[in-house]
């Protein structure tokens, strides 16, 4: 139905660019159609990103946080996100990519949906990371009979915190680079700013779909057994956790669906031997 934007209706005497389009135009607009599955099936991994820096800094206020006589902020542990991108990047570079080659055939190692794939992957791990140990804090808060005590500091190192925070870091580094690459790589050549507002919006409604399961969740357990009461310790945030891990698998399935499905622009259009740069708008 695109295809009939670019076709001149005899009717009309003098056509203008809101009723007549080139074939530019609606190859662009398919290759942007294109890509929402793949921009929608990546909003997930930022909602578990959205825990980091919520969740797991409430979790880490009832820990011990000590080294020697120092007290670590709560919210400082978001350094590991960093330390996790500076480990990612290079043994990608110099381990991943060379394997990669050789095994896959491709020159650049992983293609930027091999590469959103690898960070989708590493979500699902951060989450039963932190399910499995927010379950060990709980039994440490139950056995020394702090869970009444939301301001008890509980005898756990907050380090148990880091496997969550190096898995998710990974994660970015991966899905991060894989977003944007996979955005200004098929983005039609007169839109590439359009790149950069396709991945950002990923970032920003993952967070709002973190407000909207908080809510969802709060508004369904808040009566009988909450699941995100104040008092982290009288709740069962691990299930919380373990909700996020199931949502990320579901996406996951989905997401090699769709990236199964896709074309890449290039090798599309060279096969139904389209070319978007033309010199003069051509129509049907």
């Amino acid at each position: 139905f695109l295809d009939r934007a670019a076709i001149k209706d005899p009717s009309v005497i003098k056509a203008n660019k809101w009723i007549l389009a080139t074939l530019t135009d609606v190859e662009e607009v398919k290759l942007v159609l294109r890509m929402l599955p793949i921009w929608a099936t990546t909003i997930i991994f930022w909602t578990v990103y959205a825990q980091m820096s919520t969740f797991s800094v409430s979790q880490a206020t009832t820990m011990d946080r000590h080294i020697g006589k120092f007290q670590i902020p709560p919210a400082s542990l978001t350094v590991f996100f960093v330390g996790a991108i500076l480990l990612t990047v290079p043994i990608y570079d110099r381990l991943i990519v060379p394997i990669a080659r050789k095994v896959l055939k491709n020159p650049q190692g992983l293609t930027p949906l091999q590469r959103i794939a690898v960070g989708l992957v590493l979500s699902i791990i951060a989450m039963v990371a932190a399910a499995l140990i927010e379950i060990k804090r709980m039994r440490v808060a139950t056995t020394n009979g702090l869970t009444n005590n939301p301001t008890a500091q509980i005898p756990l190192s907050v380090f148990w915190l880091v496997p969550q925070f190096l898995f998710v870091g990974a994660g970015e580094a991966f899905t991060y680079i894989g977003q944007l690459d996979f955005f200004l790589r098929e983005c039609p050549k007169g839109m590439k700013t359009m790149s950069t507002g396709l991945f950002l919006s990923t970032l920003s409604l993952g967070f709002f779909l973190s407000s909207l399961l908080v809510t969802i969740v709060d508004k369904v357990t808040g009566n009988k057994h909450p699941w995100l009461p104040d008092n982290l310790n009288q709740g069962r945030l691990y299930d919380f956790y373990w909700l996020l891990a199931i949502l990320c698998c579901l996406n996951l399935a989905i997401y090699l669906v769709f990236a199964k499905w896709y074309v890449y622009k290039d090798k599309r259009l060279a096969d139904e031997g389209i070319e978007l740069e033309e010199s003069e708008p051509t129509f049907h």
